[in-house]
């Protein structure tokens, strides 16, 4: 029974586009499996980039409480928030993908790289290994964050090779342009930060699968397709895979925590994702 009322506290995700979004499912799951349905709603709005700015006044004139952001507004958003209320990771990594209404007082998060950081840890000590960064874009900049957080290595591998010195400049880390591509084979952990391997480029992948062996963890930020071919191939070769799905799911725990001050239920946030991502592609393969 649906137990939305006047009091209900609306939180909400903004994107263009934003159709695909998972994060509604996922939150509203949680929230009535804790009881908390009658509290917590959670929405979503396409918005274009102009209007992003008349977003931060609504949150603030009609009390919304939690505003996720995902693409093209993590970077746009910063403009229209108080600096001095921007998390320090968050202005490090120079995005905010969450922000939290504390009595009209908008603050600023990150917590994509909580969504990189979390499963590797589940399956690897970090530090001191090696990682190799492919992308040097918003996600890079996050995937960055959290593993010289944690003390590892990374080198970013980019077309454009000024853009990976800039990132690793801010981070610790060291630059290649991807003629260096081979050098990934050495190393301890892939992380894909690009879109080769997402709609409508499916069929591509940023690395050749000969470069990847059973002793590496690729970790594929796209969840859409849930096995990439990069993933798929990693596989073959033996290593250990990790989903986009596992990213998406540790962010918004770190969200869902955010907004409503509770612990996530993290096993039931996981099971309407797999589910969601799946019979997404059940039904495009039918289709």
């Amino acid at each position: 029974m649906l137990r939305i009322n006047a009091k209900t506290k609306i939180c909400m995700i903004i994107g263009d586009p934003v159709e695909h979004s998972l994060s509604p499912a996922m939150h509203n799951r949680a929230y009535e499996v804790l009881g908390i349905d009658d509290e917590f709603v959670f929405i979503g709005a396409r918005v274009k980039i102009e209007d992003v700015k008349d977003v931060v006044r609504a949150v603030k004139v009609m009390g919304i409480r939690g505003l996720t952001c995902t693409i093209p507004h993590k970077v746009e958003i910063m403009k229209y928030l108080d600096k001095k209320y921007i998390d320090p990771v968050a202005l490090k990594i120079g995005a905010v993908n969450t922000i939290v209404n504390d009595n009209g007082v908008l603050k600023g998060f990150n917590t994509d790289w909580q969504g990189v950081l979390a499963p590797l840890e589940k399956e690897i000590d970090l530090e001191g290994k090696s990682v190799a960064i492919l992308g040097a874009g918003g996600v890079a900049r996050a995937m960055a964050y959290a593993v010289s957080f944690s003390g590892a290595f990374f080198t970013v591998f980019n077309r454009t090779l000024e853009k990976a010195e800039d990132l690793s400049r801010d981070f610790g880390g060291q630059a290649r342009s991807y003629k260096d591509i081979a050098c990934v084979q050495d190393m301890d952990i892939i992380l894909n930060a690009t879109p080769l391997g997402m709609a409508p480029r499916e069929n591509e992948t940023p690395l050749p699968k000969k470069y990847i062996s059973k002793k590496q963890i690729v970790f594929d930020a796209i969840y859409a397709p849930y096995e990439t071919r990069l993933l798929l191939e990693a596989k073959q070769q033996g290593a250990k895979v990790m989903h986009g799905a596992e990213m998406l799911l540790y962010q918004g725990i770190a969200q869902f925590e955010l907004y409503t001050g509770r612990k996530a239920p993290e096993s039931i946030m996981r099971e309407v994702l797999e589910k969601n991502v799946i019979a997404s592609e059940a039904k495009q393969s039918s289709g």
